[in-house]
């Protein structure tokens, strides 16, 4: 399989992602094996979870235009209509498509997430006028008032068609052919509502979904996940979100130190100090994926199947902490202080990247 140390190297190297294109489904489907240029390492299922979350992270990333925040309080990922600018921008969401795709049969999670009611459209789901609320609450109240209000008596005049904006662009789209001449009224409304939430989840990205479907479809058919639900494909491909940190605590094992040493005590004060960022940072650099199974930390897995957080007594003071992404391991040195152990692993997980990973 080709290396792909990041979205970058894709649209920089053309190249690259074509040959990702370009392979047949089905030897994508065999076992990967994945190598990062200028690093030694052998993969037995962690650098293959470090490739999908560093890909993932640099692919749907805002800054490319392809994927665009849900709302300013809502982080999920939804499709950018002005994704068109980039004259490729099709080639490049059947590529995401394919990753996805890929992902979820190799039982990899991805670093970012997609809102609900783009799950449910991967699914073929029916879209409804309340999965608006969380990707875009003002959308959803105005259609609210409409139900639940007499348009002729508060003399509103709307019509089957609806005005939209793309880069400074305004758009007219009609809900139906001759939607502009097309009165809203009490008989007709319902029919209106059901178009405009239609529209809402499709405007501007018709063409870059279809793309996103072909890729995914041709690694992991749409039938095969007909029991699924949207929260269940989300759970698959993103994993938990939230830390549990006794639950962490109570499946870590450790070799050449016991539960009680200091050293061992000091790094669970460094786990329940840290943030929920750093925390996610510290277990990708230890296991290659700063996302957790659906059953949690008992349910990590390494390179001979179900595999345990692990810390290990490796090295001396001076050295920084080392990983072993393949085994779920961390190399932790006898540090002779609370101060010094805290310095190196913020060291480790926030000023490297790929440093100390085996």
């Amino acid at each position: 399989l080709p290396t792909l140390e990041s979205y970058k190297a894709v649209v920089s190297t053309q190249s690259t992602g074509n040959q990702i294109l370009n392979i047949p489904p089905q030897d994508l489907k065999r076992r990967l094996f994945i190598s990062f240029r200028g690093e030694e390492g052998l993969d037995y299922g962690g650098l293959a979870r470090e490739w999908f979350f560093l890909l993932s992270h640099e692919m749907l990333n805002p800054m490319y235009c392809l994927f665009e925040y849900a709302s300013k309080n809502n982080y999920s990922l939804q499709i950018n209509p002005a994704s068109y600018i980039n004259p490729h921008h099709l080639t490049y969401f059947k590529f995401v498509g394919r990753i996805i795709a890929l992902a979820l049969f190799h039982n990899k999670y991805i670093d970012k997430g997609f809102t609900l009611p783009f799950y449910k459209r991967i699914l073929d789901k029916p879209l409804t006028m309340l999965d608006l609320k969380s990707v875009d609450e003002d959308f959803y109240n105005s259609l609210k008032w409409v139900k639940e209000n007499d348009l002729e008596e508060c003399g509103l005049e709307l019509y089957f068609a609806h005005e939209f904006e793309v880069l400074g662009e305004v758009k007219i789209h009609e809900l139906k052919p001759g939607g502009e001449d097309i009165l809203v009224t009490e008989e007709n409304k319902e029919e209106y509502v059901n178009m405009m939430v239609s529209w809402r989840f499709t405007r501007g990205v018709k063409d870059q979904f279809a793309a996103f479907l072909e890729g995914f479809n041709e690694i992991v058919p749409i039938q095969w996940l007909q029991y699924f639900d949207e929260r269940e494909l989300e759970l698959i491909l993103v994993g938990i979100q939230d830390f549990d940190v006794q639950d962490w605590q109570a499946h870590t094992i450790y070799r050449n130190y016991r539960r009680n040493d200091k050293q061992i005590q000091w790094f669970w004060q460094f786990v329940n100090e840290i943030s929920d960022e750093q925390r996610s940072r510290l277990l990708q650099f230890v296991t290659g994926t700063c996302r957790l199974p659906i059953g949690g930390f008992c349910e990590l897995m390494g390179s001979n199947g179900a595999q345990k957080f692990c810390i290990e007594r490796v090295g001396k003071e001076n050295w920084l902490p080392r990983s072993h992404t393949c085994f779920n391991r961390l190399d932790l040195p006898p540090y002779r202080s609370y101060e010094v152990l805290k310095d190196k692993l913020l060291f480790a997980i926030e000023e490297t990247e790929g440093f100390g990973q085996e």
